[in-house]
């Protein structure tokens, strides 16, 4: 699927089509309500109303990434509603049947998430966790009864802390999928620090990405 990226926007990656590859197998149907969590340039809410889902809202807090997965919708004639704010704090009219998101999971030198320019899409605190501990937390409340996230992370933002935390919250947790990846620009630059506060091995130099698919089991 060929995705237009306007300047400024954060580009599709192997984690993107990872995410992609687990929508695509999770079989939506053509009632489902689905949330893009962070769309970026719209390519995963793209591919869900691909895939015949009827409501589908993106939101990021990005200008441009809003702009630029109206492109993308608009150009193949799909139906993607595009939200602009944090997803998290978003007040939405129901719950939705799937949650999608790529949350920023890199770990950083600093605990605050920056607020502005491209690394909110990737720099995620010291540990990684600052965005997807809150995504766990809210996850039960976007979903319906019988709702399901599916989220994309990396083994350096602890997995097992994902799971249990999403469990803890009542959901039934699991990956579903994996695939290990050389490092990207960003963990280029930053594998020494993160050698150093003991993420990385000596000389590791690739990354396993995660699918966790949760879901609500009222």
């Amino acid at each position: 699927m060929r995705i237009l990226r306007v300047p400024g926007v954060y580009r599709p990656q192997g984690d993107t089509w990872l995410l992609r590859r687990a929508l695509r197998d999770a079989r939506l149907s053509e009632s489902r309500r689905v949330l893009d969590i962070g769309t970026g340039t719209g390519a995963l809410a793209v591919a869900a109303a691909a895939e015949r889902a009827r409501h589908v809202t993106a939101v990021d807090v990005s200008r441009q990434a809003r702009l630029n997965a109206r492109i993308n919708a608009r150009l193949r004639g799909l139906p993607v509603r595009v939200v602009g704010g944090d997803a998290l704090e978003c007040a939405y009219e129901q719950p939705f049947d799937l949650v999608l998101a790529n949350p920023p999971y890199v770990p950083s030198s600093s605990e605050r998430v920056p607020e502005r320019g491209l690394a909110r899409a990737w720099d995620a605190g010291g540990d990684g966790r600052a965005i997807i501990d809150r995504l766990c937390d809210r996850c039960p409340h976007l979903l319906t009864p019988r709702g399901s996230l599916l989220m994309v992370q990396s083994e350096l933002s602890d997995v097992d802390a994902t799971l249990l935390r999403l469990r803890g919250l009542g959901m039934k947790a699991a990956v579903v999928d994996r695939e290990t990846l050389p490092f990207g620009p960003v963990l280029r630059a930053r594998a020494d620090m993160l050698q150093r506060k003991g993420f990385l091995a000596p000389g590791q130099r690739d990354e396993e990405l995660v699918v966790i698919r949760a879901d609500r089991t009222e």
